[in-house]
């Protein structure tokens, strides 16, 4: 009997050294984390959760998929901050994210042109490689080596997007319009798309602001704004709010002084302008023939993308927040795969090696994902939606349209 006990205590200790043994060989896979910062409170946070969709379905499709395949079949995780309501909480959110997670390899963020200005001056110090869809040109203009403008800038968008309109106008309408109206709130965005516009666009164009203001956000009342637009008499306005509480000011002042629904035709620029919850609340027939400037969307050759994301998400479309955000996650999936590692430098380095036109480049205007050396897109497009009956339809570019475009009339 006491041999038998004494074998026994063997087994068990024995039993204690092995174990920990095992489980070391049975090591879980690696973890390749992934960053958003979006703003999730405050005026902008409707944009943040469209983003949060996006990625949080991207991060499921590659989890599903078997993971980084060339890094062990390693797992991706997405990590979230809110850049809250101003630049400085955008700021303390990257410190934040570098602060619990040494670990991220590339992230995305932060909608808002001010906000992504202060996020990625900490983002680029830390060597993260970060995507961005926000518009202004500042944002790929310091010299930086690790951030990446996927969007055409807000210069480029300002140049384009006029002529655009204004052809369709003479199509539709048989007149070119001449007097402008211009309202606009003085983010980082909005700035730089006006920039250019006064200091050439409209010249080029034979176009005359009869009024050109603006305002801080977020807008209490745009009554006064309205009435100068009414007494300016212009062809049509172009109205630079950036989140939807403003956007939705503007549209019911238009319809209390009987300029709203087409009668005065309207162009917004940024996805903002066709989230669901406007034509629910300013209504149908206000927001009926507004057309939007935009970075991205779902069109023509994205149906199934948008159909698996209206299905998880309930919303009634994709907008350009969540399928830029999707696309983002993908392409640093991708880089993390052709590098086999998660090391911040090998990851910058495959992304500024990128030359797409398949895959992931399939889900941005132009279906080409190259970055300059600034960190600019190359050739990216920019794309014009409309309000047509109550839903949100592509007019512009011509391979993603699934509508034609309609210049709204009185």
């Amino acid at each position: 009997m006491a041999r038998q006990a004494t074998l026994k205590r063997r087994g068990v200790l024995a039993a204690a050294i092995t174990l920990p043994v095992l489980r070391t060989a049975r090591a879980d896979p690696p973890v390749v984390t992934f960053a958003m910062i979006s703003p999730l409170s405050g005026p902008w946070a409707r944009e943040g959760e469209l983003q949060r969709g996006g990625a949080e379905m991207a991060i499921d499709d590659l989890n599903a998929a078997g993971g980084i395949k060339a890094f062990g079949g390693a797992r991706v995780r997405l990590v979230q901050f809110d850049a809250g309501d101003s630049a400085e909480k955008a700021k303390d959110a990257a410190q934040r994210m570098i602060s619990q997670h040494p670990d991220i390899c590339g992230g995305f963020g932060a909608w808002l042109s001010t906000f992504t200005l202060a996020v990625t001056e900490v983002t680029e110090r830390a060597k993260i490689p970060w995507f961005t869809q926000a518009y202004s040109d500042l944002i790929t203009s310091r010299g930086f080596h690790y951030v990446f403008q996927s969007s055409p800038t807000a210069v480029d968008q300002a140049e384009k997007a006029l002529p655009t309109i204004l052809d369709l106008a003479q199509r539709t309408t048989g007149k070119r319009p001449k007097r402008v109206a211009i309202i606009s709130d003085n983010t980082a965005s909005s700035v730089s798309f006006l920039k250019p516009i006064r200091g050439h666009v409209l010249t080029d164009l034979g176009l005359t602001a009869v009024v050109d203001e603006v305002f801080t956000p977020p807008l209490t009342d745009a009554t006064t704004l309205i009435q100068r637009v009414r007494s300016a008499r212009p062809d049509f306005l172009l109205a630079l709010p950036s989140n939807v509480p403003d956007d939705k000011i503007i549209l019911d002042k238009l319809a209390e002084f009987g300029m709203g629904g087409g009668k005065l035709p309207v162009v917004g620029s940024g996805g903002h302008w066709a989230t669901p919850e406007l034509v629910a609340n300013a209504g149908r027939d206000v927001v009926q023939g507004l057309m939007i400037v935009t970075a991205g969307g779902a069109g023509k050759g994205l149906e199934n993308i948008e159909r698996r994301y209206t299905a998880r998400t309930k919303e009634p479309w994709m907008l350009q927040e969540p399928i830029m955000a999707y696309g983002h996650i993908k392409l640093l999936a991708l880089a993390v795969e052709r590098a086999g590692s998660a090391d911040r430098g090998k990851v910058a380095e495959q992304i500024r090696g990128f030359d797409l036109r398949d895959g992931p480049a399939l889900l941005f205007p132009g279906r080409h994902v190259q970055y300059d050396q600034a960190g600019r897109r190359v050739d990216a497009k920019l794309m014009i939606v409309q309000w047509q009956d109550g839903r949100i339809v592509t007019t512009d570019p011509p391979e993603m349209a699934q509508a034609a475009a309609v210049w709204p009339k009185a």
